[in-house]
């Protein structure tokens, strides 16, 4: 039995790319063992297929930090064949044998099931950026945030993480202020997605000079972090919290301890790699069910195995914007 791979080497310090085919016995070891039809494209997918993220220890490697599709074969308890799952996280596709191949063989405690009213493309349309979008959400919403507050901000707002919470936060009822670097790119694409206003990156890209500034923001989705974080914890109304997901700006921040004591102010990671399966479905459903479909298909681009190389280049120098998709069988 066979397989299809896009299969990643590496010579002194040089990655490169093919699409082979792999005898089934290549696979990691694991209980369950699932067709694969789709995964999806990532900025830490870019990160792993260039190398630059140092994320991947051992060669050759098959990258891709999600996947959908059916199950094979399953010893794990869970799991029977015919089910259809997704995966997200746990170090899948950086230590561990990806979803860019035909056939992925993995821990059956790392899977969940395809959403109801779903494909596997529309699951991985969503995929890792969509599921963070959400935990991003359920989290500033567990800390008290509601739509009647004011206007919610989604920074870098034309990648997937941020795309995606722009139109979830829209479809639950709130304010939604999307801010990117390409502003008069994207205008209209963020406003049919949901936004009610696209701001230009540059305007919260600095460093404040005072630890508060005018309060805007009843909540925040982070995906840049850096100088960008830094000037938007100024800017929080009382009581308000950012949920920070994603560091394309940076991994430093410059910020006082003045917002959280004197606007009771809060700052929220959101880990959607090792977080426990515990609750996942749940975190799946509800994004499923909120999505507009159709307009989620409207911001996806679908893409093959052999496109990746230069995808991963592209969604790193901020070229890529919406959802793409990975067709495997392409």
């Amino acid at each position: 039995m066979t397989l299809r791979a896009l299969l990643s080497s590496q010579t002194d310090k040089t990655i490169s790319h093919e699409v082979v085919e792999l005898d089934d016995s290549r696979l990691p070891d694991g209980d369950v063992t699932v067709a694969v039809d789709y995964s999806s494209l990532n900025y830490k997918d870019g990160l792993v297929l260039t190398g630059r993220g140092r994320l991947v220890k051992e060669y050759p490697h098959v990258g891709g930090i999600d996947l959908a599709g059916t199950v094979t074969d399953s010893a794990s308890a869970r799991w029977r064949a015919g089910q259809r799952v997704v995966l997200t996280g746990f170090r899948v596709g950086e230590i561990w044998w990806g979803g860019y191949a035909t056939k992925a063989r993995v821990k059956g405690e790392w899977l969940c099931e395809v959403p109801s009213g779903v494909t596997t493309r529309q699951v991985m349309a969503i995929g890792t950026a969509g599921f963070t979008a959400m935990l991003a959400i359920d989290q500033l919403e567990q800390a008290g945030l509601r739509p009647s507050h004011g206007p919610v901000l989604v920074t870098g707002a034309s990648g997937g993480v941020g795309s995606t919470a722009v139109h979830l936060l829209a479809r639950l009822g709130y304010e939604v202020v999307a801010s990117t670097g390409r502003a008069a790119e994207r205008r209209d694409d963020l406003i049919r997605f949901g936004a009610s206003d696209v701001i230009e990156r540059d305007t919260i890209a600095d460093v404040p000079e005072r630890p508060l500034l005018t309060e805007r923001w009843a909540g925040v989705v982070d995906a840049v972090g850096g100088s960008t974080l830094s000037h938007v914890l100024a800017e929080l109304k009382y009581g308000a919290g950012v949920a920070a997901c994603g560091l394309a700006g940076g991994d430093k921040i410059t910020s006082t301890v003045i917002p959280f004591l004197l606007r009771g102010n809060n700052l929220f990671g959101i880990d959607s790699v090792m977080r426990p399966i515990e609750g996942r479905q749940e975190v799946w459903q509800r994004a499923a069910s909120t999505m507009d479909l159709a307009m989620l298909d409207a911001m996806t681009t679908e893409i093959g195995l052999a496109e990746l190389p230069d995808a991963a280049e592209a969604i790193l120098q901020g070229h890529v914007a919406g959802r793409w998709v990975v067709n495997v069988n392409r």
